[in-house]
């Protein structure tokens, strides 16, 4: 057998015959993409500028709250802006250098809109965390929820990678919510339209597809899919909405798969495990799967002879 220096060269230039013939392996070699570390880092800045208390090494108090806030705004819109300078200048198809002029003041624009919209963020997520806390017992504080629930991670770079996305920015709010799926085992799509008081008890495996639209005061257990009836039509299925509309007060237990972008689940209604549907539910309706026999065989030695159980569940 050769050692790996003799047939060095001939990977190398098989790879960069890789790299030559194709035009997405480099990316486009005169402009940059995002950064995907430093989009991270911003979202953890926004993490300790919304809870300063709960993330930041600093001693916050009511006498200097404005110097944090007014720091910490001031250096998230020099880093938002650089990635977003680079994510517009990517997203032309023409060269365009991310220190063009143009880019540089969408850029800007973009930053305007998103603080401006920071504290409305805020104060949803403030209403998130009530709703986790009224609606799960083991729950043992509010402060709980924001160090530790998962869900509320998921949905907390949900609503910054939403507000980006409605502004037409490219990559970056994919990259958002990739980074808390990764971290969360919860896939929100950044286009999903979700209201105020959005609790996810558990969390883990949680899917919510991109058109999905979610009132407010709705409860989602674990494992449970809001998605697309068919992907197969690709691209072409891009902008049409292909998955289902969950109204105000709704409750949806673990393992429910809701599919379709015409399905709609009526408001204060409660969708039982496990059940699979495709078409529209009611207002105040109930939705349960007929469970099945449970039979239970004890091979043991008892003091007679082995027993078996019918159990319905």
């Amino acid at each position: 057998m050769k050692q790996f220096k003799e047939i060095l060269p001939d990977i190398v230039h098989e790879i960069t015959d890789n790299y030559k013939n194709s035009d997405l392996l480099l990316g486009k070699t005169d402009k940059p993409l995002p950064v995907r570390s430093s989009i991270i880092e911003i979202l953890e800045d926004l993490r300790q500028l919304f809870f300063p208390g709960y993330f930041s090494a600093e001693h916050i108090d009511a006498d200097n709250a404005d110097y944090y806030t007014g720091q910490r705004l001031y250096m998230l819109h020099s880093k938002l802006k650089n990635q977003l300078t680079l994510a517009l200048s990517y997203d032309k198809t023409d060269t365009v250098p991310s220190s063009d002029p143009e880019i540089c003041q969408q850029a800007e624009d973009i930053c305007y809109l998103f603080f401006q919209a920071v504290p409305t963020i805020q104060q949803l997520l403030l209403l998130d965390i009530q709703a986790a806390y009224d609606g799960d017992p083991a729950a043992d504080s509010r402060e709980q929820i924001i160090f530790s629930y998962p869900g509320f991670y998921a949905i907390f770079v949900y609503r910054i990678a939403h507000e980006l996305y409605n502004l037409s920015v490219p990559f970056i709010p994919r990259i958002m919510t990739e980074h808390a799926h990764g971290k969360t085992g919860i896939d929100i799509n950044a286009g999903a339209d979700i209201g105020k008081y959005f609790f996810m008890d558990h969390g883990t495996g949680i899917v919510i597809g991109e058109t999905t639209v979610i009132g407010d005061h709705v409860k989602l257990y674990q494992g449970v899919t809001l998605g697309a009836l068919s992907t197969r039509g690709g691209q072409h299925l891009a902008g049409i909405k292909r998955h289902p509309t969950i109204e105000d007060r709704v409750t949806i237990y673990s393992n429910a798969t809701i599919l379709g972008g015409e399905t709609v689940i009526g408001r204060e209604s409660v969708i039982g495990g496990g059940a699979f549907i495709t078409s529209s539910i009611p207002s105040n309706t109930r939705v349960s799967v007929t469970p099945p026999h449970l039979a239970i065989k004890n091979d043991k030695k008892m003091e007679l002879s082995a027993t078996e159980y019918i159990y319905e569940i």
